[in-house]
């Protein structure tokens, strides 16, 4: 299964990332959506899993939970905006990530792109930065992946001038 990851669209889907998702059999959003618009043109083209993020107004929080785990393809997934990353997660979240003990983390916030592999849990963590172009990061971007069979492979990473103009 193809995933397209992104986080922190505040309000702003550049059809670039769109087009950076058009092979994906899903799309993941990791909060801080901004408008429901986003998501609804996210939703009109792919099966869609999101949460709500800090910024997110009542609308957004009722339709999505601010955490989320399921499994793909055989890997226990937990997404949430504000997770942190191996070594220093966020309080609110930490005794979840260790108590479910997922293999894959997914979450925003910082608008900075990483992706670590914590060997304490055996989890990968992706953050896949900042696709909005609200905030102080430089560059937007947005993360695709497959999860086939157990693994996780062949990340990609789709990067946008974040002063060019939106497509």
């Amino acid at each position: 299964m193809k995933i397209g990851l992104l986080s922190d669209t505040h309000g702003w889907l550049d059809a670039r990332v769109e087009n950076f998702f058009k092979d994906c059999d899903e799309v993941w959003h990791c909060g801080d959506i901004g408008e429901q618009a986003v998501t609804d043109r996210l939703a009109a083209s792919f099966d869609l899993r999101a949460v709500c993020g800090n910024v997110d107004g009542g609308e957004l929080r009722r339709m999505f939970p601010e955490k989320l785990i399921f499994e793909c393809e055989g890997v226990k997934t937990l997404m949430t905006h504000i997770g942190g990353y191996p070594g220093h997660y966020d309080a609110r979240i930490k005794d979840l990530i260790y108590r479910e003990r997922p293999r894959l983390l997914v979450c925003g916030h910082s608008h900075i792109l990483k992706v670590m592999y914590d060997k304490t849990l055996g989890c990968l963590h992706i953050n896949p930065g900042a696709a909005g172009r609200y905030g102080f990061h430089k560059v937007r971007t947005a993360v695709r992946f497959v999860i086939e069979q157990g693994n996780i492979k062949d990340l990609e990473v789709l990067e946008l001038d974040k002063d060019a103009p939106m497509e």
